[in-house]
């Protein structure tokens, strides 16, 4: 399995994807997978740091659920589950509602916190060790 540290480097990548500029050739729907797939490697990261193997799903709520076994999980980071659905239906064209720029900003919003409370926690941990 790699290193908990090449998830949060991948997830951090996909981060600064998700955060590129909007225009005719980007929209909101790749943005939003981008920062889905920022959520999910870190909290995968995460994961591998407490020596759980990660279940190879996109479904952010299977992989807290699981996480949540282990350790508490902060509100915003659960926020994360609805990400989900830029995994998935979005990834593709296909019968969905348009993704508006509120909705981006939210899931941007919702990757930050989650890179930010992983590295946060892994930091701590690491203090007390």
């Amino acid at each position: 399995m790699n290193s908990y540290k090449e998830w949060i480097k991948r997830a951090k990548s996909s981060y600064h994807y998700s955060i590129a500029t909007v225009d005719e050739y980007v929209g909101y729907e790749d943005l939003c997978y981008q920062a889905q797939q920022a959520a999910e490697k870190v909290i995968k990261a995460l994961m591998i740091y407490h020596g759980i193997e990660p279940e190879h799903t996109h479904n952010i709520r299977k992989l807290l659920d699981e996480l949540e076994k282990h350790i508490e999980v902060d509100e915003g980071v659960k926020d994360a589950v609805d990400l989900t659905k830029y995994a998935v239906v979005t990834r593709y064209p296909g019968d969905y509602d348009e993704v508006s720029e509120i909705m981006y900003i939210k899931a941007i919003n919702t990757a930050k916190i989650c890179i930010d409370w992983v590295e946060s926690k892994i930091a701590e941990k690491e203090k007390h060790s």
